[in-house]
């Protein structure tokens, strides 16, 4: 049986190439990678007697997403039927058709191979599932990474090739599928590069470590309709980081950023610039915070300074790490230099000190017995989340440090949580921020100015933020 179909050039290998274990699909909005999984799915059944098993998140969602795709292409293909009567009686119908069934979802073909669907949410019915050699997981973003490491482990078919295909629009870069593929922290808090993004969305086609990263766009699929691709270049207009994700698939933050105004200093010019406002600043506008954590949280240390005229925010110093007692945190060499630093402010006239979280009283006695000076927060309190994120946000500009890698990878994508009906949470975020807690520890008794504070002068004079009235600048 001879079949022709038109094929994307660029997913022409992807779709003939099953050399690998292992297949990452990252791309923009409607650039086709979903649709063109699917047609390497069938073109492999045809070819050879497999069992593919199609996950989702969630179960319900399969139906209207790849189980409709494998039908678009089955019937522009002339392969499709949904008549079991005829597939089972007539061997000639049977050998030019694969049979559809809605109930229980699944796709039979001619030699014997199969398609069938689960989703995650029902994690005990993929336990039972055998006879697999093919796993797609659509949306593998939304899969938790334990699932996935689960099928890995469970789904194993002796005397033939396994092979796993990964599919996704990219999400934050705190998503596990960024931390698993691409980069992420070890314990130490230093960062472990396993692909850089930029060389991916770059060479658009690597195989690293046995896995197959493919990255698309729009522009890859050559029947987008035109109207689609305006709709996405609009995106910029309002939402500029979803449109970085839609239209050219890269790694981002969806939803609403908690701090619009961080900002990466450059190397170079740039970086001297940073340091030279920094010194200018001098020691009485260096602050130092302390968030403590040992399992899942890491004990974060911030050194920055604050410019209260102009609104800037500037920070330059990071110690990130868990997994550590605190005896051998505080004997860190990058440790022992903040204690050195704030102790030789104090010695030239300067009241320093590292503010830490208040939950941990021993914590801090145990840092004061090591020489540190440290003491407990004041502003963590009931709905304290909420007011110290206000503080922050109402800095003009937030100045990070390129070496602090941690603070811009909880901050520079840090947004809010979202409740069930998309209203933001404003007290809560996609990720447990160490470095923000930290921030609030140290600004523990710094007023940041917002707009409604400030008095705007004229001639006539106005009314100041407490409802006095003023004059020439001087209140009566």
């Amino acid at each position: 049986m001879r079949i022709t179909k038109c094929v994307a050039p660029r997913f022409e290998d992807f779709i003939f190439d099953w050399d690998y274990s292992e297949y990452l699909l990252v791309g923009g909005y409607g650039s086709g990678k979903s649709y063109q999984v699917a047609f390497k799915l069938i073109l492999k059944l045809l070819e050879e007697k497999r069992r593919v098993l199609v996950v989702r998140q969630v179960f319900a969602t399969i139906l209207y997403s790849c189980y409709s795709l494998f039908v678009e292409i089955l019937k522009d293909m002339k392969l499709y039927t949904d008549d079991p009567f005829r597939f089972k009686s007539s061997r000639v119908f049977r050998n030019k058709h694969v049979l559809a069934k809605k109930s229980p979802m699944s796709f039979q073909f001619p030699n014997g191979s199969e398609i069938i669907f689960s989703g995650m949410d029902d994690p005990e019915k993929v336990k039972s599932i055998t006879g697999v050699s093919i796993i797609w997981l659509e949306e593998c973003s939304e899969i938790s990474e334990a699932a996935y490491l689960e099928l890995q482990g469970r789904v194993r078919t002796p005397n033939v090739s396994m092979h796993f295909i990964l599919s996704c629009n990219p999400v934050s870069k705190n998503n596990w599928v960024y931390k698993h593929f691409f980069k992420r922290l070890d314990e130490d808090g230093d960062e472990i590069v396993i692909l850089d993004d930029k060389e991916f969305y770059d060479k658009k086609t690597i195989v690293k470590n046995g896995t197959y990263y493919m990255h698309s766009v729009p522009d890859d699929n050559p029947w987008l309709p035109f109207q689609y691709m305006q709709r996405l270049d609009k995106l910029k207009e309002y939402d500029y980081h979803l449109y970085m994700v839609a239209r050219w698939g890269q790694f981002g933050v969806q939803g609403t950023r908690v701090l619009p105004q961080f900002r990466v200093c450059k190397r170079g010019k740039a970086e001297q610039q940073f340091w030279n406002r920094v010194r200018k600043l001098g020691p009485e506008n260096e602050y130092f915070g302390f968030d403590f954590g040992f399992e899942e949280s890491y004990n974060a240390v911030i050194s920055m300074s604050v410019d209260l005229e102009n609104g800037i925010l500037y920070i330059w110093d990071e110690v990130y790490r868990n997994h550590i007692t605190d005896d051998k945190f505080a004997e860190l060499p990058e440790m022992q230099k903040v204690k050195d630093h704030v102790n030789r402010l104090n010695e030239q006239g300067y009241s320093k000190t590292v503010v830490a979280d208040n939950e941990d009283p021993k914590a801090i006695q145990y840092y004061r017995q090591c020489g540190f000076r440290i003491r407990a927060c004041r502003n963590k309190f009931r709905g304290s989340r909420l007011s110290n994120t206000r503080k922050i946000k109402r800095f003009k500009k937030i100045v990070c440090h390129p070496d602090c890698v941690n603070v811009i990878r909880e901050l520079y994508d840090l947004t809010y949580a979202k409740k069930p009906n998309g209203e933001l949470v404003y007290d809560q975020f996609n990720i447990d921020p160490h470095s923000f807690s930290a921030i609030w520890y140290a600004l523990d008794t710094v007023t940041v100015a917002d707009v409604k504070d400030k008095v705007f002068w004229s001639r006539h004079g106005g009314i100041d933020g407490n409802g006095g009235w003023l004059q020439w600048g001087r209140q009566i």
